[in-house]
């Protein structure tokens, strides 16, 4: 390390196409470059796997394929960086071999989770179930450092075994994204964004949107997925990240209906960070870091019923004062607690201490 900045292979799933790899690693890149580290990044998929995914086309299975091998052979050179920096696991869908690997070489390593993917393994049955006894678990044991997006997710690592965990929430540039436009408002425009693979989200909030729409003109503006259903208006956009921003502009409030489920209590909020670095008051379901986010009655609402999410709608309708004044809140619980500005330098600290920890140990040893 002396002489030299520190060097870190980053090994995230997606390239910046990935929601998950765009903001738990890509959008930190400049600032832990200025902090002194030299980061190599290898996405597992290259883009076209997200491409088609989200276009409904079959997976292109040599090319699944192609990136496993081009992981593995990465892997050949991990020894010539002083940390490993991971997105959840480096093989989806194989047994923990390589991480324990790792371990076993003396190459430490950093596990990033924003969801509760451990969950996806238990679901598993029969024989598909046996291959992977703990999987997860075996990735976090090995981990140096676990890095994880909310509590709930850093309850399972230290469950598990984790020599260290530490809570990062999923952040945002709040440069990025300017207070939403103040227009003369005829139709209250809700908005949700997200992927295909979430949109069924909707599903469950629909009908009281529906009913709400009975009562004074609503719009539900989609963004980043094609969504319909009756009595509703509803205007689908498709997402970028060079337009996401301008769109959340265009609302007037922000929701995320979730189910009260083991997966989605993993999920960290983003929408809801979004919406409220737009200055957008927000509603959503009380699961998770949701409640954590949300603070009733300041930045938004938490509706836990049909009867909550239309006293809600109602009252952002009505009171254009107060929708305004939430809106400035949550802008501020976003720069303080959830910008990138705010949580880089946290990011770029734990990564060299664990650097540092490892060459103590070896030196130790030695």
């Amino acid at each position: 390390m002396q002489g030299r900045p520190l060097r870190i292979l980053s090994l995230p799933r997606y390239t910046r196409l990935g929601a998950s790899s765009r903001l738990r690693t890509f959008q930190f890149l400049p600032a832990l470059a200025v902090s002194g580290l030299q980061i190599s990044v290898q996405p597992l998929f290259r883009e076209n796997y997200l491409q088609r995914l989200y276009a409904g086309k079959k997976t292109a299975w040599h090319e699944v394929i192609g990136d496993y091998l081009a992981r593995i052979r990465a892997l050949r050179h991990a020894a010539d960086f002083d940390l490993l920096w991971l997105e959840k696991e480096l093989l989806p869908g194989f047994p923990a071999w390589l991480e324990t690997w790792l371990f076993r070489s003396g190459i430490p390593y950093v596990v990033d989770y924003d969801d509760a993917l451990f969950h996806r393994y238990d679901g598993l049955e029969g024989t598909r179930r046996s291959l992977f006894p703990g999987k997860i678990d075996q990735v976090i044991r090995h981990a140096a450092l676990v890095i994880s997006g909310n509590e709930y997710l850093a309850q399972h690592a230290r469950a598990a075994g984790a020599r260290r965990v530490e809570i990062l929430p999923t952040v945002v540039d709040l440069a990025r994204y300017a207070p939403s436009v103040a227009r003369d408002r005829q139709v209250l425009r809700v908005g949700w964004i997200g992927s295909p693979a979430t949109v069924k989200y909707l599903a469950g909030i629909a009908p009281i949107l529906a009913a709400a729409a009975q009562t004074f003109p609503l719009e539900l503006r989609v963004i980043g997925a094609r969504f319909q259903w009756p009595g509703l208006n509803i205007e689908s956009r498709p997402w970028s990240e060079q337009t996401e921003a301008m769109e959340l502009r265009e609302l007037d409030v922000g929701i995320m209906p979730l189910p009260d489920a083991p997966w989605e209590r993993g999920k960290c909020g983003y929408k809801l960070i979004q919406y409220l670095a737009s200055g957008l008051p927000v509603i959503a379901s009380p699961v998770g870091v949701n409640r954590e986010i949300v603070k009733p009655g300041v930045n938004g609402f938490l509706a836990d019923s049909d009867e909550a999410w239309l006293d809600a709608l109602t009252f952002l309708q009505r009171d254009r004062e107060a929708s305004l004044s939430m809106g400035e809140a949550g802008r501020q619980l976003v720069d303080a607690e959830y910008s990138l500005e705010t949580m880089a330098p946290t990011l770029a600290r734990l990564l060299i201490e664990v650097v540092c920890e490892g060459q103590r140990v070896r030196g130790d040893r030695e």
